[in-house]
């Protein structure tokens, strides 16, 4: 891979994907951020905002900050059709090669773009994650989970590359499934169909907020579930937390980081499990597939004020 230095005149090109749906209390933030990107050799050639329906004024919003900047702009779908179905529109309307997908309940650090579009210099990455990092309080229970979880996932990246809440990708397809509930996983299926390679850039931050209560946890996590299995089913795709040898190694790993936290590991452990029983329940015996899903309200308006 080329190395870049302050001196190359190098530039990478991209768009970026805000797939929002009334996200009027974090927008803004969001839209601030990107603008506010830390850029040495990228460029973003234009924001698109897709608002899926909104009611809560978010268009209003995105509309104001456009008139001071340009690269913003706003496409609004009249019904909402899920996340892979705004994906689709972003897709067909973005300009550039390199296209990233960035959800609009999430913040990235001052020089997350940077990170993840650089490693397109090699001609073998496909697609890029960072990792997502939670602003919730980690001294409650519901902050404890979810501050696991995306610690599980970080290591689970570095064994296996998992990209979630934010994802650089080349131009290699035109569409995802319209009707998939983990966007993400089916964009790591296209590339890895074209014999591309996924990269976790574990220093590209994004931050997030996860469910505050135990009723949206298990409404996130069973949708999640139920989405993978039918990417399995239907694109013979297995993501890397369906794997129970990779689980294992990075329980085993959390455990000796942190013994004293064990009873909550497996009270989390339950958790999930539980989770995916139901996920399993509403897949292969209800037939469900939540590809336009329930938001969880507790995982808005994320509070700016608790990153680091």
């Amino acid at each position: 891979m080329l190395e870049l230095t302050p001196e190359r005149e190098i530039k990478l090109t991209c768009s970026i994907g805000v797939i929002a749906y009334n996200e009027a209390g974090n927008i803004i933030k969001l839209l601030q951020a990107l603008c506010d990107q830390n850029l040495t050799h990228v460029e973003i050639a234009e924001i698109i905002v897709i608002s899926s329906a909104c009611t809560d004024g978010m268009d209003a919003l995105v509309c104001e900050f456009a008139l001071s900047h340009p690269q913003v702009s706003l496409i609004c779908e009249k019904e909402r059709s899920g996340k892979s179905a705004a994906i689709n529109i972003f897709l067909k309307e973005a300009k550039s090669d390199i296209l990233i997908i960035e959800s609009g309940d999430t913040i990235p650090a001052p020089d997350t773009i940077e990170k993840l579009v650089t490693p397109f210099l090699d001609s073998k990455i496909g697609a890029t994650g960072g990792r997502p990092t939670p602003v919730n309080d980690e001294k409650t229970m519901m902050g404890y989970a979810v501050h696991l979880l995306w610690r599980l996932h970080h290591r689970m990246a570095l064994i296996h590359p998992k990209l979630g809440e934010m994802i650089a990708f080349r131009r290699v397809f035109t569409n995802i499934p319209r009707d998939s509930a983990v966007d993400e996983a089916s964009i790591e299926a296209l590339i890895r169909s074209k014999r591309l390679q996924l990269m976790y850039v574990p220093d590209a931050i994004i931050y997030n907020k996860g469910p505050e209560t135990f009723k949206d946890w298990i409404k996130q996590r069973r949708r999640i579930q139920n989405g993978h299995l039918w990417l399995l089913h239907k694109h013979n795709y297995k993501v890397s937390s369906q794997e129970g040898g990779i689980l294992f190694k990075i329980m085993r790993d959390e455990l000796k980081d942190r013994p004293g936290q064990i009873f909550k590991l497996f009270l989390v452990i339950l958790m999930e499990f539980y989770c995916r029983l139901l996920g399993s329940y509403d897949y292969n015996v209800k037939k469900k597939n939540p590809f336009a899903w329930d938001i969880s309200s507790t995982t808005k308006n994320l509070d700016n004020t608790k990153q680091k």
